[in-house]
């Protein structure tokens, strides 16, 4: 039973509920008309501390596109936190006027604390370099659609996996399913963190492998999830200028790909990938922003009680 439930990290979800919510979306995709009203009077906040583009606009259609409202902020420095007000403060009065939180903001851990304070739904839309739980559903519905399901597949994670939200979290999720394996592709400055490899991959047995080459191991690869290197995690800026273009993704590297390989990127981009790539089949990004709606759309109902 997922209604009333936070969505802090991926394994609030057990591996049936995230299947149960692919498949919510999946039907959702095949006829959108028929879940227009599910939602109709309940509402969504949007408490983004942290600039945000696609997942706060992804939110808000998936909310209206169920027929119900949203409201929120967009920018911290409109709200009464500059005014000192507490993070348990501010949740306690929205969750007073809405039915479900989504909540995004750039320090570790908040969006679990914000769920300690909450008679409603916290729905983690990221939290600093921790966990992005949407973005994960959001990469699993488009790996079922795309794949035809979540087993057996050769993932190659590149670029910043050491700040990478979105590489722990879908990492921690596909783990869950037999047969994947992980390649880990970065600089050492911005390797895989230890407690992903020591905590979650090895004691569940997942094969893996880290290498700073993406030549090397392309043609391996199933799946390629690129991520941009994220200027709002350094704090030394020559290291972010040093590291930026380690990994460019261009139409002369996808002739080592295979036919079938599918990239996927949580963007936004910045030059990671070249533009011409979009045009290749194998280009997935943008589908991939649409099912993230699909996605959140299904997770939405699910909290709120209304399916």
């Amino acid at each position: 039973m997922l209604t009333g439930r936070h969505l802090i990290q991926p394994d609030d979800l057990t591996v049936s509920e995230i299947d149960e919510i692919c498949s919510l979306a999946e039907q959702i995709i095949v006829d959108p008309k028929s879940f227009q009203d599910v939602c109709r009077g309940k509402i969504l906040a949007t408490l983004f501390f942290e600039p945000s583009t696609r997942t706060r606009l992804s939110f808000e259609a998936a909310m209206l596109r169920l027929g119900g409202s949203v409201e929120g902020f967009s920018d911290a420095d409109n709200t009464s936190s500059v005014k000192g007000e507490t993070l348990a403060d501010t949740i306690r009065v929205v969750s007073s006027y809405v039915d479900v939180i989504a909540m995004r903001s750039p320090k570790e851990g908040a969006a679990l604390l914000a769920s300690k304070y909450s008679p409603v739904p916290i729905i983690n839309a990221g939290d600093g370099g921790h966990y992005h739980p949407t973005q994960t559903l959001t990469d699993l519905v488009t790996i079922r659609q795309l794949t035809g399901g979540l087993e057996n597949h050769t993932i190659g994670f590149c670029g910043d996996l050491k700040f990478g939200r979105t590489v722990h979290s879908l990492a921690e999720a596909m783990r869950h399913y037999k047969g994947n394996k992980f390649i880990f592709i970065s600089p050492k400055e911005l390797t895989v963190p230890d407690y992903l490899i020591k905590n979650i991959l090895e004691p569940a047995g997942v094969k893996y492998e880290i290498t700073e080459s993406l030549d090397d191991v392309i043609d391996q690869l199933d799946i390629l999830y690129m991520t941009r290197v994220q200027k709002e995690r350094f704090f030394n800026e020559q290291d972010y200028i040093r590291l930026k273009d380690s990994y460019i993704l261009d139409t002369e590297r996808m002739k080592l790909a295979r036919k079938n390989m599918i990239i996927l990127h949580p963007l936004p981009r910045v030059n990671e990938i070249t533009p011409d790539v979009d045009n290749d089949p194998r280009a997935a990004y943008f589908k991939q922003v649409k099912y993230g709606m699909y996605a959140r759309m299904a997770l939405i109902a699910k909290l709120t009680g209304a399916l």
